[in-house]
């Protein structure tokens, strides 16, 4: 397992690396692109003073614009619209990097980063529902067809982000330990939720309960992982797997981080500009339906596969 060594004297390459969530889990466009602009916004905020958040909550308005510019049939008002969604995406891409960058860490923040995707993708799905119904001859005819689709194909969307996300913090808690992930526990949120006040702490209770059920959903979806996860704590009740341990599983886990990319911007985006340049935008509820769903079923089920073999191998003493 790789160790950073805190020694080696801060370089600009070190610094751009350090503000990465890891090799692992990074995926090949990020890298090649988003990354390396992420990281100039995150340079020039922190010279600014500019917080983490705020480079979130502006990514929210780009991608409402993005959204907005998709209902128009003219092309290039629809290329503008992929522009600022790119823009945004290199936002998102900033405010953790900054984040790591500035030790910014927060709950909130973790839940604005993913509200801003939520927001932009809502936008632009009715932005898709508006313009068919606009332009479309079939769902001039049942407008309430292509709203029908779009409400099962954003249900499909935030699960297969949701999952996403679970499968790439529970990596990174192997590769890194705790402190360089950020999965969570709804037992342990729920504790935290019932000390909050509805009157003195009301949006950090709000806040803090839908964070709380979006977490229980993910663990309602991987029974296995949550039983590996209770015997591991079992077992080593103080935090310190066995770096045997976690390098095993981190090998078994890193071919599925390829599919948590997939179900993550780029491979969504590229999908949207291609219907956007067809002139059929509603292929791209058909992508999100039909492929990314398949890809989210067979990466639930290996990884559930994966960690009932772990679970099983921590019983028999193995480790």
């Amino acid at each position: 397992m790789t160790v950073e060594n805190n020694s080696i004297q801060n370089t600009p390459a070190s610094d751009y690396r350090a503000s990465l969530k890891s090799l692992d889990t990074e995926e090949g466009i990020d890298l090649a692109f988003y990354r390396p602009i992420g990281y100039a916004w995150a340079c020039a905020a922190k010279r600014l003073g500019v917080t983490p958040n705020a480079i979130t909550i502006a990514s929210i308005f780009l991608g409402i614009g993005a959204g907005i510019a998709f209902y128009y049939s003219n092309i290039w008002i629809n290329v503008a619209g992929m522009l600022l969604l790119i823009w945004a995406n290199s936002f998102d891409s900033a405010d953790g990097q900054l984040a790591r960058m500035t030790h910014q860490y927060s709950r909130i923040g973790r839940i604005l980063d993913g509200l801003s995707g939520d927001v932009w993708f809502a936008t632009i799905y009715i932005a898709i529902c508006m313009r068919e119904n606009a332009t479309s001859e079939f769902f001039m005819v049942r407008p309430w067809l292509i709203w029908l689709i779009a409400v099962i194909t954003g249900i499909c969307h935030a699960k297969q982000a949701a999952m996403a996300d679970y499968y790439r913090q529970f990596h990174l808690y192997f590769l890194k330990g705790r402190d360089g992930s950020e999965l969570e526990s709804s037992a342990n949120l729920r504790r935290q939720l019932v000390e909050l006040s509805w009157s003195r702490n009301f949006w950090k209770k709000l806040t803090m309960t839908v964070y709380t059920n979006y977490t229980m959903n993910q663990e309602k979806t991987t029974p296995a992982m949550q039983e590996l996860r209770e015997e591991l704590h079992r077992r080593f009740p103080s935090g310190e797997i066995p770096v045997d341990f976690r390098e095993a599983f981190r090998r078994q886990s890193l071919p599925l981080m390829k599919f948590t990319n997939i179900l993550s911007f780029n491979w969504r985006t590229i999908a949207l500009f291609t219907s956007l340049f067809l002139c059929m935008p509603w292929l791209y509820f058909a992508f999100e339906l039909t492929v990314l769903n398949t890809l989210l079923i067979y990466m639930v089920v290996r990884h559930e596969r994966i960690c009932k073999r772990f679970t099983k191998e921590l019983r028999d003493g193995r480790y």
